[in-house]
């Protein structure tokens, strides 16, 4: 204030001809004395009288003050009966800003709504998410708990617990206890306090031991750690962070910090006081109880703790204050001068409550180059440096700046911090993680616990397929499709293709008795065809056996089609060809078995069925069935054809490349008309077993029916609970054992007469030792 001044009384442009001046009036943390210092200023010096000045000529225009909301509220009931400017340099309070309320207080401060924002941002970048709070008992902390916590919800940080701290410090002592047995209890590494010296703070964590407050600190400049008295120590806030409101340097202010002295200025008691205090000793002798103080003695030279040589917010507010009211009696005396001439200068006697209407519109650039305003409606946001307070073991301390929000800056880029620069706490030596829970490793995510705060939760590991390659994820990843994660669930792996392949050992177990089977059966047909003038080959119509042996053969092979990487071909001709190719087996088996019925009833005298005995009616009968599977084969293929197709997800591991059956109704339609048919077979058969007949082949047929009829039965269950490649073998391995199946049954009795006991293979002896 006192720099502010000089300066204007020696600025010819402002205020020209006149002499700035002040009174300096005491404040208390007491309604009642704030009032009667008040009523001091008012009145004159001496008793009070209300509504009286005992001055002659009162010539203070406006009050300066207000440090805290408290004190301007306390003042302003008073001043606001007379209409008194009250320009207040303390915080920035929405309450003041109610004209209607507080019509003749201004406010130099900026708003501060932007430091809850800047603390969170703070919290968040070092991932500080269970954080203390300690805040003086007023509405200013209040307001500023409640922004605070509103901005910690919305990023997920959790408040470990609330302290208020109250005026009175002759409390009893209990409260301090359980305050402590609170702070020691704490899990929360971080502690945000947010007052101001007014509320004693200082004296408070002056008694607390110091091996309960390593913890990192995080506070505003308006709880200044750095201004204590010289017996506290306070090596517990070593490593503290303080959000300071940006300020400009002010040119000449470090020099007149460094030249001021009280030999220069006798008349300052302020100084003079402070002198004794801070140096030990009395300006002059028989001034104080120390040695007189040496001449070269200079406010550079303190400690932190007495005085910082850089302006500070709210000295930078005060000296803004001390210009803006400058400014405006010079606007309001240049004014009055124009429309009274014959004032001869004498400007003294305005009215206070006339300067209003110039407050309300000054607006200057001080001696820093930034814009003043005092526009109710034109308080900007505040900007913050980010310091770091460090002490030393020879009881020094700095703060150091080591980042800064800027509330204007675009988004991403308000929040700066060198973390390199910053000096941790004692116990810390890096920055610690602050948390209600242990940190949830990769590979697992947040479980929230019920009833718990959110940052307070439960590890769970990730869910089968999917992944969390970082720490603390909230949901972990699904691997996309063509991969999987590894044991850890760390990382997506990429899967391996698989099909049924010629080369592993299972398809080609399955494509050798394919082949070998198949040339059995060729065998089979070639003894038949060269033994076919024999009474075996040409009983139950030799030309059924023959397609029966050749549909067997191809059965064979048709297996073939579902080994190997599935193709638009192969996928195409898989299914039917194996349902034509059965269609004909079957069918011929079921003509077999009624030529066998219509044989034995041709045996009987005037019997009409000796007329389709040797016809081509079973011939017919073959095709007939073969003609119904291949037109619902066409249909299928037309309608919904069987494709290629990859399967991720049986395998959590590979990629199963296959045939898609497109139509699962057309496939179990092709599957159910070949078992319609062989339960015909086996009925016909099972019934005409015991029919007298020499070549009777019914038994045979039975038996290799049930063989067949067993195969697919158990096939379907099967082929239901397998996926990939296996389902696939489990087909070919029906194919080939049904197939085989009606081989062996059939056939294999008669290429035993055929070829070892040939004596038997003759009409005569048939008849005697028939093979049934």
């Amino acid at each position: 204030m006192m720099f502010a001044v000089e300066e204007i009384n020696r600025n010819t442009k402002l205020l020209p001809n006149m002499t700035l001046g002040f009174h300096i009036f005491n404040a208390y943390h007491n309604d009642e004395r704030t009032l009667e210092s008040s009523l001091v200023w008012l009145s004159g010096q001496g008793p009070t009288i209300p509504n009286y000045s005992c001055e002659r000529q009162g010539k203070s225009k406006v009050v300066i003050g207000g440090a805290t909301s408290e004190l301007t509220v306390a003042m302003g009931s008073l001043l606001e009966l007379y209409r008194f400017p009250q320009v207040t340099y303390g915080l920035f309070d929405p309450l003041l800003n109610d004209p209607g309320q507080f019509p003749s207080v201004y406010q130099m401060a900026p708003r501060d709504t932007s430091l809850p924002l800047a603390m969170v941002q703070l919290m968040l970048h070092f991932k500080w998410t269970w954080v203390g709070l300690v805040a003086s008992e007023d509405s200013r902390s209040e307001n500023f708990l409640r922004d605070l916590q509103e901005e910690m919800v919305r990023n997920d940080v959790c408040v470990a617990f609330i302290q208020k701290i109250f005026y009175d410090v002759t409390e009893d002592d209990r409260y301090l206890s359980y305050f402590l047995k609170k702070l020691f209890c704490s899990t929360a590494r971080v502690i945000v306090i947010y007052g101001n010296t007014d509320t004693l703070l200082t004296l408070r964590f002056s008694k607390v031991p110091h091996t309960l407050l390593y913890r990192m600190w995080v506070t505003s400049s308006h709880w200044d750690i750095a201004k204590k008295p010289g017996y506290v120590y306070f090596d517990n806030f070593h490593g503290a962070l303080i959000f300071s409101d940006q300020t400009t340097k002010i040119p000449g202010f470090k020099h007149f910090l460094k030249t001021i002295n009280p030999a220069k200025d006798p008349e300052n008691i302020f100084l003079q006081n402070f002198w004794n205090s801070a140096f030990g000793c009395a300006p002059k002798i028989g001034k104080g109880d120390g040695a007189v103080c040496s001449p070269n003695a200079s406010l550079d030279t303190l400690r932190l703790s007495y005085l910082d040589m850089t302006m500070s917010h709210q000295s930078y507010t005060v000296y803004s204050a001390v210009y803006a009211v400058a400014w405006a009696l010079h606007e309001m005396f240049l004014v009055r001068s124009e429309m009274q001439s014959n004032t001869n200068g004498n400007n003294s006697g305005a009215y206070p409550w006339k300067l209003h209407s110039f407050l309300k519109n000054v607006q200057f650039n001080n001696s820093a180059g930034n814009l003043v305003v005092l526009a109710e409606k034109k308080n900007s946001v505040a900007n913050y440096d980010i310091l770091n307070y460090v002490t030393f073991g020879n009881d020094t301390e700095v703060l150091v700046k080591v980042g800064e929000f800027v509330s204007e800056a675009p988004a991403g880029q308000q929040f700066i911090i060198q973390q390199k620069a910053i000096v941790w706490p004692r116990t810390w030596g890096e920055p610690l993680p602050s948390r209600c829970d242990k940190v949830c490793s990769p590979g697992f995510h947040i479980k929230a616990l019920e009833g718990k705060p959110v940052c307070c939760f439960d590890c769970a590991p990730c869910p089968q397929g999917q992944i969390s390659n970082q720490t603390d994820r909230d949901q972990c990843m699904k691997c996309p499709e063509d991969h999987y994660p590894n044991t850890e669930r760390i990382h997506c792996l990429p899967k391996r293709v698989t099909f049924l392949a010629y080369e592993e050992t299972l398809g080609m177990a399955l494509a050798s008795i394919a082949a070998s089977f198949s040339l059995l059966t060729a065998l089979v047909l070639w003894v038949f065809v060269k033994h076919r003038d024999t009474p075996i080959v040409k009983a139950n119509n030799r030309d059924l056996s023959y397609i029966l042996l050749f549909s067997l053969s191809l059965c064979f092979l048709c297996s073939l089609f579902f080994i190997g990487r599935p193709t638009a071909t192969n996928c195409l001709l898989r299914q039917t060809t194996f349902g034509v190719l059965f269609t004909v087996a079957v069918s011929s088996i079921l003509a077999k078995t009624i030529t066998v019925v219509l044989a034995f009833r041709a045996t009987r005298p005037g019997s009409r069925s000796r007329r389709w005995v040797g016809s081509r009616g079973p011939i017919y009968l073959v095709v007939f069935c073969t003609f119904i599977q291949v037109s619902l084969c066409t249909m299928w293929l037309f309608l919904s054809p069987p494709f290629p197709d990859a399967d991720t997800h049986s395998d959590p591991e590979h990629i199963i490349l296959e045939c898609n059956e497109g139509s699962l109704i057309a496939f179990y339609s092709v599957l159910g008309y070949i078992a319609l048919l062989a339960l015909g077979s086996f009925t016909v058969a099972f019934l005409a077993r015991n029919l007298p007949d020499t070549f009777n082949e019914a038994k045979f047929i039975t038996f290799s029916m049930l063989v067949f009829c067993s195969v697919w039965i158990s096939f379907l269950p099967t082929y239901q609970s397998t996926k990939g490649k296996m389902m696939v073998a489990v087909e070919v391995f029906s194919i080939l054992s049904s197939s085989a199946g009606l081989l062996g049954c059939i056939f294999i009795p008669k290429c035993y007469v055929i070829l070892l006991q040939p004596q038997k293979n003759t009409k005569k002896c048939l008849k005697n030792n028939p093979i049934s």
